[in-house]
């Protein structure tokens, strides 16, 4: 996302500093723009902590939703945090890491998706994830490209395409998966009740014409033996 800067530059050592950044931030030094992400994301771990998981309650009875979720309550509220506290890091690391990567968690493993433009980009991003406490694994899908987001008209509508065959499919319980599509390249993560539940799922995917690859972090549900 291109954003307009001054063209008048001051220099102050041996760093070139814009005037409009100047202007953009506080005494501390920090880019209000910044500060103003911070503050969205510290909003949503205010609404988890003060009342989102009764409020995802309420409509879970309402639609008979909550019935279907196999993660408990409490698991969902901290998979929400955990999301909230990597996307802050993500806002501490540059604003390119918030529009460049996107952040998916389900049962304390982060997957990372999205495009940068070199390796050191997708190392400190993974470095990141991981210093956030609860984190159990870091699932890195990011890829590395000069070209960035070929298509992201295309793949927002892959999204929405796979989010609606899974729901209007009986046998799915879709709750129960979160998806990413970057480049054509579908990236699923949650959990299955069975592998003939995944195999339905994957069979989906592969049936949008526009994706060119499936890739699942998807945990199969133990059953009693």
């Amino acid at each position: 996302m291109a954003f307009n800067m001054a063209t008048s530059p001051l220099l102050t050592g041996s760093r070139r500093i814009r005037t409009q950044d100047k202007m953009n931030m506080n005494k501390k030094g920090i880019p209000f723009r910044s500060i103003g992400l911070r503050l969205c994301v510290l909003g949503m771990l205010l609404a988890v902590a003060s009342g989102c998981a009764s409020a995802a309650v309420g409509a879970g009875a309402a639609v008979g939703v909550a019935a279907f979720e196999e993660r408990d309550l409490q698991t969902v509220a901290q998979d929400t945090a955990t999301a909230a506290k990597v996307r802050l890091k993500m806002v501490d690391a540059g604003e390119k890491y918030v529009t460049n990567i996107g952040i998916e968690v389900f049962e304390g493993r982060v997957l990372l998706t999205g495009a940068v433009p070199d390796e050191s980009m997708r190392v400190v991003a993974i470095r990141e994830a991981w210093e956030v406490e609860g984190v159990k694994d870091v699932l890195n899908e990011i890829q590395v490209s000069d070209a960035g987001f070929v298509d992201m008209a295309k793949d927002s509508w892959v999204t929405a395409q796979l989010t609606s065959k899974l729901t209007l499919d009986r046998s799915i319980h879709a709750i129960n998966y979160a998806i990413e599509t970057v480049n054509g390249t579908i990236y699923l993560i949650g959990i299955a009740l069975d592998q003939g539940e995944l195999d339905r799922v994957i069979a989906h995917a592969r049936s949008i014409g526009y994706a060119r690859r499936v890739i699942s972090h998807v945990r199969v549900k133990e059953t009693a033996s």
